[in-house]
C-alpha cells in the first residue's frame, strides 16, 4: 500500500504561545522551529513531527500526514484518489519546504477532515534535545503515533480508508460505543474512529519510549486541574499503558508506553467484548451514570481474567527472578 505509517500532524491554531509551552512542558517534546507562521516540534531525528500553523481565521483543526515511500508511491496514491472522484491538489514548492518534505498533496475524507500525503521528510544531523527530561518516543517505521477521529457513522467512512488509501481493520468494540481500529504497518493502529454522532479530532497518541516518562508526565498533568481527560489506564487491544490530556486547541493527545506490533500479513480482525481498557482510563467528562456503566463494562474484563504481557523494547527492561 502507498501509506506507510502516521508521519507528522499539523494543528491550526491561534493558540501559538500556549502550544510553545505545552509542547515542552507536558509532552517532551522539543521546540526546534518558531516563527511567525508557527512552530515546529521534534520528536525524534526528523526536522518536525507537530507543525502548529498559525490560524487567525478558522476553528482549531488538524491536519494528519500520511507518509509514503517514494515519489511512484505518492503518485500511485493521487491517482487513486482521483479514480474514485476526490479532489487532489499538489502543495506547491514553498508549501512542501515549510513542512520540511519533499513533495505532498493535500485532499480531505468523506467527512471533510483535511488530509495530507508526502514523501522524502527532512531529517537533521543535530541530535535530538528533549524539551523535558524524557528517553525519548517510539518512532520509526511505525510513524509518530496514531491519530482517533470523531465520526456520525464509521460505515460511511471505513470504505474510504480501506478500499481506497489501503488501509486495514485491526479489531474493534461495539459495546458501549462503536470504534474501529486500523494499521498500516506494524503498529497496532495508525487509526481509529469512535462513532460518537459527532465530527473532527478525537485524539492523537504519542508513545514513550519508557514507562517512568508517561508516570512524570501524568504528575505534571495532575498538578493542571482540568488537564488530564482520561485517567492513567491499560488498554485491552493496544496494550498500551497511558493517560490523555487537553491540548491548548482543545482534543486530547494520548501519552503511552508498551504499544503492542502485530504482523500486518497474516492479522485477523477481531472482535472485543470488555470495553477498551483492562483497568483505568476514566472519562473525566463523563456523568456519573456513564462512568458507572463504563466500569461495570470493564469489570468484565477482569471477571475474565483477562490479562496481558507487557510490551518492552530491547534497552528498557530488566528480567528479574522467576517467584
Amino acid at each position: 500500500m502507498p501509506i506507510r505509517s502516521l508521519g507528522h500532524i499539523e494543528i491550526r491554531s491561534s493558540r501559538i504561545d500556549e502550544w510553545a509551552e505545552f509542547g515542552p512542558r507536558y509532552l517532551g517534546l522539543q521546540l526546534a522551529e518558531r516563527t511567525r507562521h508557527g512552530l515546529a516540534f521534534r520528536m525524534d531525528e526528523r526536522r518536525q513531527r507537530i507543525l502548529v500553523t498559525r490560524d487567525e481565521s478558522a476553528a482549531e483543526h488538524a491536519v494528519f500526514g500520511w507518509e509514503t515511500g517514494s515519489a511512484d508511491e505518492l503518485s500511485e496514491l493521487g491517482a487513486r484518489l482521483e479514480t474514485a472522484g476526490f479532489a487532489v491538489s499538489r502543495l506547491a514548492r514553498a508549501e512542501c519546504d515549510y513542512r520540511r518534505v519533499a513533495d505532498a498533496i493535500a485532499f480531505s475524507d468523506p467527512n471533510g477532515n483535511a488530509l495530507m500525503a508526502y514523501h522524502g521528510a527532512e531529517t537533521s544531523s543535530a541530535p535530538f534535545v528533549p524539551g523535558r527530561p524524557v528517553t525519548g518516543f517510539r518512532t520509526g517505521a511505525s510513524g509518530m503515533g496514531h491519530a482517533v477521529v470523531h465520526v456520525k457513522r464509521i460505515d460511511d467512512l471505513m470504505w474510504f480508508y480501506v478500499d481506497v488509501l489501503g488501509f486495514r481493520l485491526t479489531d474493534y468494540i461495539r459495546d458501549p460505543y462503536r470504534v474501529y481500529f486500523f494499521h498500516v504497518n506494524e503498529r497496532h493502529h495508525s487509526l481509529a474512529m469512535v462513532e460518537s454522532g459527532r465530527t473532527g479530532i478525537h485524539h492523537v497518541m504519542l508513545e514513550m519510549r519508557n514507562l517512568d516518562d508517561v508516570g512524570q508526565g501524568y504528575d505534571i498533568a495532575l498538578a493542571d486541574p482540568g488537564r488530564v481527560g482520561v485517567t492513567l489506564g491499560r488498554h485491552t487491544n493496544d496494550y498500551v499503558t497511558s493517560y490523555y490530556l487537553y491540548t491548548p486547541s482543545r482534543f486530547m493527545i494520548e501519552c503511552g508506553w508498551g504499544g503492542r506490533s502485530i504482523d500486518p500479513a497474516t492479522w485477523q480482525p477481531v472482535e472485543f467484548v470488555h470495553g477498551s481498557s483492562f483497568w483505568g482510563h476514566d472519562r473525566t467528562w463523563m456523568s456519573a451514570d456513564d462512568l458507572a456503566e463504563m466500569r461495570r463494562i470493564r469489570a468484565g474484563a477482569v471477571a475474565a481474567g483477562q490479562h496481558a504481557p507487557v510490551q518492552v523494547m530491547q534497552g528498557n527492561y530488566e528480567v528479574g527472578p522467576a517467584a
